[in-house]
């Protein structure tokens, strides 16, 4: 569908893949899929969905039940979980809604479907050891305030873990996409 068709309000269908919730159900943590009944205790529980309009557990669980893959691999949403594990300790059916989140996410990652400030964080990771950069002005402070130095990270370290998970193959991949 052109621009035509979208300036006139047609609204293009989604993709539905029948097949996606057993995808998501073959990977640990994702075989509780079946179990959600979709009472939204997960959604009225959660410290995000409290602040965040576009956030409900509930509905991408729903989504991945009714198999709307790429809506969901390609969502950023999917990236806003705090991992803080409320949705789990108060699911009446013992669904872990963060461990099937977990699941989703890295079918994204090898989809290619990453927000770029997380791949940017990750380069910054492999790079430095930090998520990022501290200015010498804000390290000047520090020292300014009598904060101790903070401590040097140990980069070798970090790319020997990166290359054995093939975590920087992933993210260079991802930074050659953008």
């Amino acid at each position: 569908m052109g621009k035509e068709a979208e300036s006139v309000g047609i609204i293009k269908p989604l993709k539905v893949d029948p097949s996606f919730k057993y995808e998501v159900m073959h990977f640990p943590g994702g075989e509780a899929l079946r179990k959600c009944f979709q009472c939204g205790t997960c959604t009225s529980s959660c410290p995000i969905a409290r602040f965040s309009r576009s956030y409900r557990p509930r509905e991408i669980i729903r989504m991945a039940q009714l198999g709307f893959k790429e809506k969901i691999l390609k969502s950023e949403t999917l990236w806003i979980c705090a991992a803080c594990f409320t949705c789990i300790d108060r699911c009446p059916q013992d669904v872990e809604v963060s461990s099937i989140l977990r699941v989703l996410k890295n079918m994204a990652v090898a989809e290619g479907y990453v927000p770029d400030p997380l791949v940017k964080i990750g380069a910054s990771i492999l790079e430095s050891g930090l998520a990022y950069n501290i200015s010498s002005v804000r390290l000047k402070k520090r020292e300014k305030m009598g904060l101790p130095p903070l401590p040097e990270s140990s980069v070798n370290d970090l790319l020997k873990l990166a290359e054995a998970t093939g975590f920087n193959e992933i993210n260079r991949k991802m930074l050659e996409r953008r």
